[in-house]
């Protein structure tokens, strides 16, 4: 079941300020990442972990869709982590919904599926390396992980992504900015020699960006 525009409305109604339950209401609304993580574990209920969840939006929407047996999210920001408690709490989904402070590659005890949205190309390359490998130790072995990331190839999309994460970061949006944009290949290169199935679409959307998913799980 995808949430219909009642309960996006509901999800974006549990954070208090205005302004962000406007942006979050359209970010559910336009963003196709949240049905295709969605369309991605269907059928496969397990918990999940949301490295760099920011405000758990991916948590809310998952559990409006009856997709998840639990989730856990970590995020460095502290100031998003308390609003998306205060929203989960509203929701009566604290028992649901535990969003964690902290770096990303905190382990955790959780093994299901592992999603990653727009995480990497804010790290280091060698620090890509790392976090890819910590999710495959968290992901079961029916687990599927979701990564939402720019690939660099090279396109036009690719170099208005750029120019973008430039804006970003010269306005304080996300301090450091992009690192690294990785390359299909750096990521097929982590995670093949594990034992690990990668598939990658694109996930433009409505966008100029050169945005994709990739879905991942163990082989047969």
């Amino acid at each position: 079941m995808i949430p219909d525009s009642r309960t996006r409305h509901r999800i974006a109604s549990r954070f208090s300020r205005r302004g962000d339950r406007i942006y979050i209401h359209g970010k559910l609304a336009t963003d196709p990442v949240y049905a295709a993580a969605a369309r991605a574990i269907a059928g496969k209920r397990l918990p999940l972990l949301d490295i760099g969840c920011g405000l758990g939006l991916l948590g809310h929407y998952l559990h409006a869709c009856d997709a998840l047996d639990g989730y856990v999210g970590l995020d460095h920001d502290a100031r998003k982590i308390a609003m998306g408690r205060v929203a989960a709490e509203r929701a009566g989904l604290g028992g649901e919904i535990a969003l964690c402070e902290g770096d990303a590659a905190t382990p955790q005890a959780l093994r299901g599926h592992v999603a990653m949205l727009d995480v990497l190309h804010y790290l280091p390359r060698e620090r890509q390396s790392e976090l890819l490998a910590f999710a495959v130790d968290h992901l079961a072995d029916d687990g599927v992980l979701i990564l939402r990331n720019v690939i660099r190839d090279g396109s036009w999309r690719y170099r208005a992504t750029v120019w973008e994460e430039k804006f970003i970061k010269a306005v304080g949006w996300i301090p450091g900015g992009a690192q690294y944009f990785p390359t299909e290949d750096d990521i097929r290169d982590v995670l093949e020699p594990r034992g690990i199935r990668v598939d990658f679409r694109p996930l433009f959307g409505r966008t100029p960006y050169n945005s994709y998913l990739m879905t991942a799980s163990r082989h047969d």
